[in-house]
């Protein structure tokens, strides 16, 4: 039997539980719910649900809360397809939602934050990209162990909101049967050892994380398996991390059991990838993302091409057919040796690739390669600072295709490339994640 609702009077204390009803998704994903006026951001949340939330961060105008209990479903909602232990998947908030209702969510979310949070006008928005596959499309998850009641390994995801609690996995319906497959069997393997689950809580046990890769059109896995500092049975996995310490991530001395790095193929291009290396998650509509971007950039065969954040090399190889000489750059030296390798491999000579900081590298990049005829930028999610604003303004190049992953950073960007002179023409929207609120955005800014 749930407890009573809170009943706030101006702004609920942390912890505390209220019967809310929610009535739209706001950026990001999360459920909106009203009381007397005050806003309540609902993780777990779907329009028309009525929720037991209890309070995260109690703020003056609004707050932060998740799902404890659902009252009553929407009458839209759909039944969860991904459940792991009674619990939905964290990795498919948005499983309740119809992909058509997704979409379109996803398609306003991109316009609200170009219009209002940019205060840009005048561009072509353009009709979401729907995603190939909506369920197992991911090539890469990463996985947490824990220890079930009886002290046997769990391994999977963190339950929602807990960074300390894991609920084990069976079948998780974002992956392939390759992957579910690979990760059950490092379990097993665990289990057959009697190996212990790291506790975070006091800092002792061995097993901490596993990382299984993809290869979807190779059919190749690459796994790596995190642990403290023991003494342990050889896993079955290709590579074998050790953390010191109790700070969690994946870093730290990687010993080489297996294969050194996965190869894919994307737009007739073969790529070798490094462990730590970025490669979008979605390889089916990462072929479509670079497709849409080569048809923004528009090249004519003889431009100089900026390709900002390059990674392993996939957007600069892909252009290179089409441009006079591309230039990669990239801060992170794994990558840089991929690129170039890949470069190597494809047999693709009019590319360069440059280890080299953005804010940083540009100057330099201008003085030896001249100033671009185009810019492609694919940052991070926190998208571009002010300094590498002004850096790629300095390039000088006609046209500039951004490509975001984060609209409400893409948005204040385009605005601070507008004030220099660059119109945002267009806006492609992209679904490359289906089941959760993240959606990819092509922009294309014209110098004026």
């Amino acid at each position: 039997m749930s407890r009573p609702a809170t009943t706030p009077s101006k702004r609920p204390h942390r912890g505390a539980e209220l019967e809310l009803e929610v009535d739209s998704l706001a950026q990001g994903g999360r459920g909106v719910a009203r009381r007397d006026g005050y806003v309540v951001f609902v993780n777990g949340g779907l329009p028309g649900d009525l929720v037991r939330a209890r309070i995260s961060k109690p703020k003056r105008s609004y707050a932060e809360a998740s799902v404890v209990e659902l009252l009553r479903p929407s009458p839209e909602r759909l039944a969860d397809v991904c459940v792991h232990a009674g619990e939905p998947c964290p990795g498919a908030p948005w499983q309740g939602l119809a992909y058509e209702r997704q979409l379109a969510e996803k398609q306003a979310g991109v316009e609200d934050a170009l219009r209002r949070l940019g205060g840009l006008e005048g561009f072509e928005l353009r009709p979401i990209v729907t995603a190939a596959e909506t369920w197992r499309y991911r090539n890469k998850l990463e996985y947490s162990f824990g220890r079930s009641p009886g002290g046997e390994p769990w391994l999977g995801f963190h339950r929602r909101g807990s960074w300390r609690e894991v609920v084990d996995v069976d079948d998780c319906h974002l992956a392939s049967e390759a992957n579910n497959h690979a990760r059950n069997d490092v379990r097993d393997w665990a289990a057959l050892h009697g190996l212990e689950s790291y506790d975070p809580n006091v800092h002792q046990g061995v097993l901490r994380n596993l990382v299984v890769r993809e290869g979807r059109r190779t059919g190749e896995l690459q796994t790596r398996l995190v642990t403290s500092e023991a003494e342990i049975p050889r896993p079955p996995v290709d590579l074998h991390t050790i953390v010191a310490g109790p700070g969690g991530g994946t870093d730290g001395p990687t010993g080489l059991l297996g294969a050194e790095y996965l190869t894919e193929e994307i737009g007739g291009l073969g790529y070798r990838v490094s462990p730590n290396a970025f490669l979008q998650t979605n390889t089916e509509m990462a072929e479509r993302l670079y497709a849409i971007v080569a048809e923004t950039a528009d090249l004519q065969g003889t431009e100089r091409v900026f390709d900002l954040y390059c990674g392993i090399g996939t957007i600069a190889l892909s252009l290179a057919r089409l441009a006079g000489e591309v230039w990669g750059v990239e801060a992170v030296a794994d990558a840089i040796i991929d690129a170039e390798a890949n470069a190597t491999r494809n047999e693709i000579a009019n590319v360069h690739f440059r280890k080299a900081d953005a804010r940083l590298g540009l100057r330099p990049l201008i003085e030896e390669a001249g100033r671009a005829d185009v810019v492609v930028i694919d940052p991070p999610r926190a998208g571009l600072s002010a300094k590498v604003v002004r850096r790629v303004i300095e390039c000088g190049a006609k046209r500039i295709v951004y490509v975001s992953c984060n609209p409400t950073t893409l948005a204040p960007n385009a605005a601070q490339l507008g004030e220099a002179g660059y119109a945002l023409i267009s806006a492609q929207p992209v679904d490359m994640f289906p089941q959760t609120p993240h959606v990819e955005c092509v922009a294309l800014l014209e110098r004026s």
